[in-house]
C-alpha cells in the first residue's frame, strides 16, 4: 500500500475532428460504417461480465433505413433481471474496496480506448443505431463521452477532498462511501454519452449498477460495455438488461437492496418511478436503516 498522495491527469475537454474531406479520420469511419453495415449481429446482455444469450431475439434496425437489419439483440426476463441484481450485490464488496485511484484509473483508460482505437466503431454506432450524422455523433458519443469520463475524475477528486474544520485538541475525519447497495440505471435513446454516464458514473463512486438502456439505443451501448471490459472493469460492476420497463420495475423496486436510481428520460415516466420508489420505501433496507437512526436520535 502507498503512502502517497495521488493527483489525477488534469482533464481537459477532447477535441472534436473535424471530417475533413480524404482526412483520416473520415477514410477510418467511412470503412467503419462499412463493415458495421455489412455484419448481422447479435448483441448480448452482460451480466457479472458474461455474455448473456436468450431465446427472443429483437431485430435492429437504422431509424433512418429501416429495412435494413443491423442484427438483434436478446430480450431478458424477470429472473435476468435478478440475475443482474444478484451480480452486482456479489461484486460490491471488492468493487467498493478498491483503492478510489484504481477506479478512477479505469474510467480514465475507457476515455483513453475511446479518444483513440474505439472512436470509429463509437461513432459509427451511433450512427447507424440513433441515426446522427458524424458531427452529432462525435460531440456526443467520443468528445462528451471522453469529457464525462474525464472530468467525472476531477470532480470526485475534489469531493474527496473535502473535509471538516479540526478545532484545536482534535481531527475530525469524513469517509466517503458507496450506497448500501445496487443502483439502477435507466437511460434514454437520443444520447450516447448520456447512456454510458449514468451507470459510470456512480460505478466511479464505488457503487454497482444495473444498467437498462433505451431498446433503440442496444446496439450502442453494446460498445459501451466493450470498452469497459476492454479498460479493465471488473465483472459484475456494471451490468446491462435488456428487458420490459415494468417487469424490470416490479423486481427492482421491491428489492430490499435497491439504494439509488439514475434516471434521465420523460417528466412522465420520472413521475411514475417516483411513486413506485415512494410506495416501496418501507421495503428498502437503506430506508429502514436511516430511519431507524433517526428515530434514535429524536428519542435521545
Amino acid at each position: 500500500m502507498s503512502n502517497a498522495f495521488y493527483q489525477v491527469p488534469k482533464a481537459l475537454n477532447e477535441p472534436v475532428l473535424s471530417y475533413a474531406p480524404e482526412s483520416e479520420e473520415r477514410n477510418t469511419l467511412k470503412k467503419t460504417l462499412a463493415s458495421m453495415k455489412a455484419q448481422t449481429i447479435n448483441v448480448p446482455m452482460y451480466i457479472n461480465g458474461q455474455p448473456v444469450f436468450t431465446e427472443e431475439k429483437i431485430s435492429i434496425h437504422p431509424p433512418h433505413e429501416r429495412a435494413h437489419t443491423l442484427g438483434t439483440y436478446n430480450k431478458g426476463s424477470q429472473q435476468h433481471v435478478q440475475d443482474a441484481i444478484r451480480a452486482a450485490l456479489d461484486a460490491k464488496m471488492v468493487w467498493e474496496s478498491m483503492a478510489w485511484e484504481d477506479r478512477a484509473a479505469i474510467f480514465l483508460k475507457a476515455a483513453d480506448l475511446l479518444a483513440g482505437p474505439y472512436r470509429a466503431k463509437m461513432n459509427a454506432a451511433t450512427m447507424l443505431c440513433q441515426s446522427k450524422n458524424v458531427f452529432q455523433s462525435e460531440i456526443d458519443a467520443v468528445a462528451e463521452l471522453c469529457d464525462f469520463f474525464r472530468f467525472n475524475v476531477a470532480y470526485l477528486t475534489e469531493i474527496y477532498q473535502q473535509q471538516p474544520f479540526s478545532p484545536s485538541g482534535t481531527w475530525n475525519r469524513l469517509e466517503y462511501r458507496a450506497l448500501e447497495g445496487f443502483v439502477f440505471a435507466i437511460t434514454p435513446f437520443n444520447f450516447t454519452s448520456i447512456a454510458a454516464n449514468l451507470p459510470a458514473a456512480p460505478a466511479l463512486c464505488g457503487n454497482t449498477v444495473v444498467w437498462k438502456p433505451a431498446d433503440s439505443q442496444i446496439y450502442s451501448a453494446a460498445v459501451i460495455m466493450e470498452i469497459f471490459e476492454v479498460a479493465g472493469l471488473p465483472p459484475g460492476v456494471i451490468n446491462l438488461i435488456y428487458t420490459d420497463g415494468p417487469e424490470t420495475g416490479a423486481v427492482v423496486f421491491e428489492h430490499p437492496d435497491f439504494a439509488g436510481l439514475h434516471f434521465t428520460g420523460s417528466t412522465k415516466v420520472f413521475q411514475s418511478l417516483w411513486a413506485t420508489i415512494g410506495n416501496n420505501l418501507g421495503n428498502i433496507n437503506l430506508f429502514q436503516e436511516l430511519w431507524a437512526k433517526l428515530a434514535v436520535k429524536i428519542l435521545w
